[in-house]
């Protein structure tokens, strides 16, 4: 008995350390935009108009075998690649 009532203790100090206030928390905070040069190793390559136009280019350059993502910045949808693919992205959507 005195050992399942520990348990619940430490579990209640857990949880509460877990979701104590938002500069704390260990929950997963909702995801914020933002601008194209916080998103580390990447490069933006393009600024597509919508979301739909970014998505069929990133598309393209997957099938060519380009690692890219399409990501929403506070300036709009921008589509990112890694430095060393850069050239080839951009000779890509070129064309």
């Amino acid at each position: 008995m005195i050992t399942a009532l520990v348990a619940v203790g430490v579990l209640v100090l857990l949880l509460r350390w877990a979701f104590s206030g938002q500069s704390r928390s260990l929950v997963e905070r909702r995801p914020r935009a933002g601008r194209a040069d916080e998103y580390g190793l990447l490069v933006s390559i393009a600024s597509p108009g919508s979301f739909v136009e970014g998505e069929m280019s990133r598309q393209r350059l997957e099938e060519a075998g380009i690692r890219a993502t399409l990501v929403t910045t506070s300036d709009g949808p921008r589509l990112m690649v890694f430095p060393d693919d850069e050239s080839a992205a951009r000779a890509l959507l070129a064309r």
